[in-house]
């Protein structure tokens, strides 16, 4: 496949959607992003790395590091995590604090708010240095040891996070939450700041690519059993209640951010990584979401 080519051409075809939605303007460090940058990358199995626009410049994952603390929790709890979180679709907003009370505290799903904030719980209970091992892993996926998290970005975001702090609260009611919760915020809100490029977050997820093959980074083991799992997940869970829509137009397992990323992989084949600030009204990038759609349709490559 001549992945060059195709994405000269998805960068041509995506530049009319250029203008459309805005930064995630919630989080103030968010807000002052240039929202008109765009780049993507493909790292394939054989480590070939292509790509176009910004795919350089660093930018703040957000919820795509939920991805890695699923790993990171599964590996030290296996079947027993899903005691405390589910494996459903929300079909409601990432922030929801209706269904959470709904559901006497168990949330759907690891990558909604709520679920992301019972794995922030249990890494800190599981681990001795639980930021420093996070961030150990996150670099040993994506063979970078200058990846950080960006302390300024954190900041921002606990000033303003009065629904994040009433929905670990709410959990910590229902005794789904063990620590103290402004401790469960602060390493929360750090995992979410960590910065990669586009190619290093390809790179990262190429690891839950890799079919049939071992997967053990920073002391973290998953089984092949456990990838595929995860990559399920993914597909029905990693982009807020937008995921059918992006199973239908695109067709790939991934996981976005309201920094406008989004990371992709197509089992046994690559992993894609896209970045544009400009969000929809469901929280993922509009020209992200154009470009992996165009990908899959002009190579032909989904899993379905």
């Amino acid at each position: 496949m001549d992945y060059r080519t195709v994405l000269d051409k998805i960068y041509k075809a995506v530049q009319p959607y250029a203008g459309l939605g805005k930064n995630a303007d919630y989080i103030p460090s968010l807000a002052n992003v240039n929202p008109d940058k765009f780049g993507i990358c493909i790292v394939t199995d054989k480590n070939q790395s292509f790509e176009v626009g910004d795919a350089e410049e660093r930018f703040s994952l957000q919820s795509i590091t939920k991805v890695f603390a699923l790993a990171m929790c599964l590996s030290l709890k296996g079947e027993e995590l899903w005691k405390r979180v589910g494996k459903e679709p929300s079909g409601t907003a990432f922030n929801s604090l209706v269904q959470l009370e709904v559901e006497h505290g168990l949330p759907r799903n690891p990558f909604i708010n709520a679920g992301a904030l019972v794995l922030t719980d249990i890494m800190l209970t599981s681990l001795d240095n639980p930021e420093e091992k996070f961030i150990g892993f996150v670099r040993e996926l994506c063979g970078d040891d200058t990846i950080c998290y960006n302390t300024d970005v954190a900041r921002s975001e606990r000033e303003t996070a009065y629904l994040n702090a009433a929905i670990v609260n709410l959990l910590k009611y229902h005794r789904n939450i063990e620590c103290d919760v402004e401790r469960v915020l602060e390493f929360y809100f750090k995992m979410c700041s960590v910065e990669m490029n586009c190619r290093e977050l390809a790179t990262a997820f190429l690891a839950f690519a890799n079919r049939n093959k071992e997967f053990s980074y920073a002391g973290f083991s998953l089984t092949s059993s456990q990838v595929k799992r995860m990559n399920a997940i993914m597909q029905t869970c990693g982009f807020y209640d937008e995921a059918g829509e992006f199973s239908y137009l695109v067709g790939l397992p991934g996981k976005s951010g309201v920094g406008g990323g989004i990371a992709a992989i197509y089992p046994g084949r690559y992993s894609v990584a896209v970045w544009s600030p400009r969000l929809n009204s469901k929280g993922n990038s509009i020209m992200g979401m154009k470009a992996l759609e165009l990908l899959t349709t002009e190579t032909m490559e989904s899993i379905f």
